[in-house]
């Protein structure tokens, strides 16, 4: 007899699965056509594109330089696009895309084998609609393609561990070792540590034993010798390269040790500064807007636990087999994050798979009135918050016709009340998904357009491109001035650094354009280069807002021209 709660999801989500579904997964599509911004997007597209120019895939450089910090995997795919698809930001975006598209077909398949269609169904929305995750399909690292291969990864051992092994152990080793080689040796945490909890809380000793691990423990070995030995070839048979200012730096230890374990001890050459209650108020905005269900479902889900002593024959009152595995991964690797020195708030993408799955389960239990009624005005007070903060950023930035889209965020705002009517619980997250999916259009298609005029690299880039400058006439940057890896990017062809005093000796061959602070433009006419202005373009760091910046009338005091000039001798 199915519970009346149970079947009052079943039929929302069979009316109303689909028709969220495709909107959502075209918001995040929506960032393919957004250009790529600064810094860290930039400048990994920029190391894919000089993979691509030179079609050299074991080498990764930066300004001609060798590059020690990431792994070889997403560069490797958007180098691969770049061949494809030409070198541009859709291409660049477009392979994290597809990871990210598996990584909501693998959460489906997870939740579907652990608890049935309506908790898959309800995972994938939470998936598709997760703030950060959304984010992320637009200022593009290496989150997306680690998000979808250590949830493969998790989904395929699970089966491995249900069912004959075969593909499904193949599977799962193949991803968890793409996953190495796109973050490290660490992710197997995530992968793992949920099946430990698991085997454990259930008393299955005999998993620990089972030699189906030992294969895969070998196969994921297996399948990232290709990182190990690009780093071999690239650092630790060059020994006098000068990496993070010394020599006899090994890429292997780096890669298991320093760019890992270092960051976590903040021993290594990258360190930070950490605050163990970091990743607990990031979440609260990461995973919007099911963040507090997030939570509540994490502590339900505990205290469940707690009351079962864990005995085999008890093992169905506590949950399915592999009922742990969701919280395991998320929690260990949680605890890790947040232990760690170093820590950044996308790190926590790779958990939102189960995170998605947990909040998912949490919402189809629940029976309680009281509950139910809570989880209601929580989600419709998210419902009304968000596009009130639409409106005064829209207000306060002054996007192009700025009155009609605040007047069509009202209209849109008012519709879910109108199409989602009723006291159902399915009623509310309709309402805080349709809201989500206002805020991530606003972002993609209204936001960072606004801002993106401001990135100077990237207009400034384009119109380089527009000129058609001849191949012969080099394109620089000034090492005296700040890095700009979106000028480098979206420039057609190779762009130099050069100190100014080595200007000289390429001007020899004639004229050179430059890109530089517009500060820079008197320093070169006293060095006595004549200069020709390009074009002068505000900038201003848009991966990190400010309210000056955001605010029209004190947008002006923070931004900073830099030109584009030739130069000549």
């Amino acid at each position: 007899m199915i519970e009346p709660n149970h079947a009052e999801w079943e039929t929302w989500l069979q009316k109303w699965f689909i028709p969220l579904l495709i909107p959502a997964i075209l918001v995040n599509a929506g960032g393919l056509v957004i250009p790529i911004l600064e810094p860290d997007g930039s400048l990994y597209a920029t190391i894919a594109k000089t993979m691509a120019r030179t079609g050299d895939f074991i080498n990764l450089r930066v300004e001609g330089k060798d590059w020690l910090d990431k792994p070889h995997f997403p560069f490797w795919m958007a180098a691969l696009s770049f061949r494809l698809l030409g070198v541009n930001a859709f291409a660049y975006k477009f392979p994290a895309l597809l990871f990210w598209a598996a990584g909501a077909w693998y959460t489906w398949k997870l939740a579907l084998s652990l608890y049935g269609k309506p908790v898959a169904q309800l995972s994938t929305l939470i998936y598709v609609s997760a703030a950060h995750l959304v984010i992320s399909n637009n200022d593009v690292r290496a989150e997306p393609y680690l998000t979808g291969l250590i949830i493969g990864s998790v989904y395929h051992f699970y089966r491995a561990a249900r069912a004959r092994p075969g593909l499904h152990l193949v599977a799962g080793a193949l991803l968890a070792g793409c996953a190495c080689m796109t973050k490290g040796p660490f992710v197997l945490i995530t992968i793992g540590a949920g099946f430990v909890l698991d085997w454990v809380g259930g008393k299955e000793w005999e998993q620990f034993r089972h030699p189906r691990w030992w294969i895969a423990i070998g196969l994921t070995a297996i399948f990232t010798l290709p990182e190990i030995y690009c780093l071999y070839v690239q650092f630790d048979l060059h020994p006098e390269k000068v990496v993070f200012g010394r020599t006899g730096v090994s890429g292997i230890r780096f890669f298991f040790w320093d760019s890992q374990f270092g960051r976590f001890f903040n021993t290594g050459p990258i360190r930070g500064n950490g605050d163990p209650f970091f990743y607990f108020h990031t979440l609260l905005w990461a995973f919007l807007p099911w963040s507090l269900l997030l939570y509540a479902a994490i502590v339900q889900k505990c205290r469940r636990r707690r009351k079962s002593d864990g005995r085999p024959s008890q093992r169905g009152a506590a949950g399915p087999m592999g009922d742990l595995i969701c919280l395991g991964g998320a929690l260990a690797s949680f605890i890790v994050f947040s232990l760690s020195r170093f820590q950044l708030p996308h790190y926590l993408n790779i958990l939102f798979p189960f995170f998605s799955i947990l909040t998912a389960g949490y919402l189809y239990g629940i029976r309680r009135r009281w509950t139910q009624k809570t989880v209601r005005g929580i989600q419709n007070s998210i419902a009304v918050l968000l596009p009130v903060l639409l409106l005064v950023l829209s207000w306060f930035f002054h996007f192009e016709w700025w009155p009609l889209l605040m007047g069509a965020i009202v209209l849109l705002s008012l519709l879910p009340f109108l199409l989602f009517r009723g006291s159902p619980l399915p009623v509310s997250i309709a309402r805080s998904f349709w809201m989500a999916m206002l805020v991530f259009s606003f972002l993609n298609f209204v936001l960072y357009p606004g801002i993106l005029q401001y990135q100077a690299g990237t207009v400034a880039g384009r119109e380089v491109a527009r000129l058609r400058l001849p191949a012969a006439e080099p394109v620089l940057l000034l090492q005296e001035g700040p890095a700009d890896y979106s000028f480098e990017f979206d420039c057609p062809g190779a762009v130099g650094r050069i100190p100014i005093d080595s200007l000289a000796s390429v001007l020899q061959g004639g004229e050179a354009i430059v890109f530089a602070p517009a500060v820079f433009a008197d320093s070169l006419r006293q060095r006595g280069y004549p200069t020709s202005p390009l074009g002068t373009f505000p900038n201003f760091h848009i991966s990190q807002l400010t309210g000056e910046f955001i605010n029209y009338r004190t947008r002006a005091s923070v931004v900073k021209p830099w030109e584009l000039m030739r130069i000549s001798r």
